[in-house]
């Protein structure tokens, strides 16, 4: 066990340092921009290790993201940026972007990388990024995504081994729900607030 623990020990720290962002972000609280480059910056490591290409480059994505998001979250804070839902065009353009993606990289790790599970490896890529980049926007519906995500996530690492990230895709589902349901109290609660 002992030699298991060493072995995967910078597994087990990103995977605890997920959770807590996942935490964060059901708490819409602004540090978990921060948070997520750290985990980031594990995960790619952690993903090159074990041939996840397409999530090792996500990862590289989610650090970019995530300076992204700390920026429009600092200045929209100002503003308060609130909780919304997402329209039917957004909508239409987040699930395109998401399909193209995920032809593309599946097509890549197929024919150029020694991945495990290339169209798994692409379609949890392709569904990570346009979550994240829904969360950056504080859109409501990034949550469904997650849930989806994660839980395919999971089956495909517990699948290839990878035990402390499939138990971390397990735990993303599950606040994923809660998140979900956290942010949508927030938005009736925002809500009344704009009308009264």
């Amino acid at each position: 066990m002992e030699d298991w623990l060493a072995d995967h020990f910078i597994e087990i720290f990103g995977a605890l340092t997920g959770i807590l962002y996942v935490f964060l972000e059901i708490r819409q609280n602004i540090l978990l921009w921060p948070l997520g480059i750290v985990t980031s910056a594990v995960y790619i490591y952690v993903f090159r290790e074990n041939g996840f290409y397409a999530g090792m480059v996500l990862q590289l994505y989610y650090v970019a993201i995530s300076v992204y998001g700390w920026t429009v979250w600092r200045k929209e804070q100002k503003k308060n940026l609130i909780v919304r839902r997402i329209d039917l065009k957004t909508g239409t353009i987040c699930a395109a972007v998401a399909l193209v993606l995920w032809g593309g990289l599946w097509y890549i790790l197929d024919r150029w990388t020694d991945s495990p599970v290339p169209l798994w490896d692409g379609l949890i890529t392709s569904l990570s990024v346009v979550a994240t980049w829904m969360l950056t926007r504080k859109i409501l519906e990034q949550w469904h995504v997650w849930i989806f995500a994660n839980a395919i996530a999971t089956v495909v690492y517990l699948a290839v081994g990878m035990y402390p990230t499939a138990i971390l895709f397990m735990v993303y589902a599950v606040m994923a729900v809660a998140g979900l349901r956290e942010w949508r109290k927030s938005r009736v609660e925002e809500n009344k607030y704009e009308t009264s």
